[in-house]
């Protein structure tokens, strides 16, 4: 290509881009006018000067200029939820039974339960959003705890959203065992609980032993392992509970598949009885035998000199009599 080419070539060029500027400046100048025209009337008339009075149009300018695209203003927006059902209803108007139904305690317990909780779970507003109260927070981890919901149902009761019940439940959970459970799962006044037993028909009994399945998601690994007698995922909770069915002695985490009498054996519970330092040394004579403090379970668990099960098979009146007091 020779000098004279090369020039003009490239003057085409500047011309094109001159017209496409001119062009896009022209379709800016009538969609702004377009807009202006459906604004309120109130707008001050500076405002459309300087809309116009654009120089250097944008790439962006120059592809809405050509009709490609359509430019919309951005907005920062939060999705609108209500938390009426639990400010007005909830706390104000429920009475003692409708809390315990769908909260499994009082509201006297609940306020409780909140203030003991509240120097772990408390938060600080920020400039974005306040922080959701203690109440509130112990009130959806309740819910979620106490009910079938999903997280979803749950979150539109609190109007909040579907992971903040996830995170909710996490920390109230976590709060429990880090401020409560070491005050709240204890043996507590053993003579107390003996007393109790006494009363009910067994002698010098510190308290009753059996597993619970609770049901989970089946997980990736091992997922065989979970699945109990009953046929659906599980963990094992074993439980020791005291004369008015409180936990006393708790030991969580195996899979469904494992027997009671396997998550008994391998528990600090049984090594603490076995060595005779869970409950204090408390014995009675019963004719001729001496009888420690015993624990009563049903017949999944051994036989041991401080753990009384059933007798099976062919029984007795006495035997009758005595697996009825168990």
């Amino acid at each position: 290509m020779d000098h004279a080419a090369t020039i003009a070539a490239v003057v085409a060029v500047l011309n094109t881009s001159q017209l496409i500027i001119h062009l896009s400046l022209r379709q800016m100048q009538r969609n702004q006018a377009r807009r202006l025209r459906h604004r309120r009337d109130g707008l001050k008339s500076e405002s459309s000067t300087e809309l116009s009075e654009t120089t250097r149009p944008s790439a962006q300018d120059i592809t809405v200029a050509m009709g490609h695209v359509d430019i919309v203003e951005r907005r920062f927006w939060a999705r609108e939820t209500s938390t009426d059902w639990w400010d007005r209803i909830v706390l104000q108007v429920w009475d003692e039974s409708q809390w315990l139904r769908n909260f499994r305690m009082r509201k006297g317990t609940f306020l409780e339960l909140c203030e003991l909780l509240s120097p772990a779970l408390k938060r600080n507003d920020t400039r974005m959003r306040a922080a959701l109260t203690v109440q509130k927070r112990v009130a959806i981890a309740l819910w979620k705890l106490a009910t079938p919901d999903s997280y979803r149902s749950v979150a539109n009761h609190f109007g909040v959203g579907k992971s903040t019940v996830g995170v909710v439940v996490m920390q109230v959970a976590n709060a429990i065992v880090k401020v409560l459970l070491s005050k709240v799962v204890t043996l507590g006044n053993a003579q107390v609980i003996i007393d109790g037993f006494a009363a009910m028909g067994f002698p010098n009994c510190g308290g009753a032993i059996d597993g619970t399945h609770i049901p989970i998601l089946g997980p990736d690994h091992q997922a065989s392992q979970y699945i109990n007698r009953k046929g659906y995922f599980s963990m094992v909770l074993q439980a020791l509970v005291d004369h008015r069915g409180r936990f006393t002695n708790i030991n969580v985490g195996w899979p469904g598949k494992v027997h009671d009498a396997r998550v008994f054996r391998n528990s600090g519970l049984f090594r603490r009885l076995q060595e005779g330092i869970y409950f204090p040394d408390h014995k009675i004579t019963l004719g001729d035998v001496e009888m420690p403090t015993v624990i009563l379970g049903d017949p999944a668990y051994p036989l041991m000199p401080w753990l009384m099960k059933p007798y099976t098979g062919a029984l007795d009146t006495e035997k009758e009599l005595f697996n009825y007091r168990l």
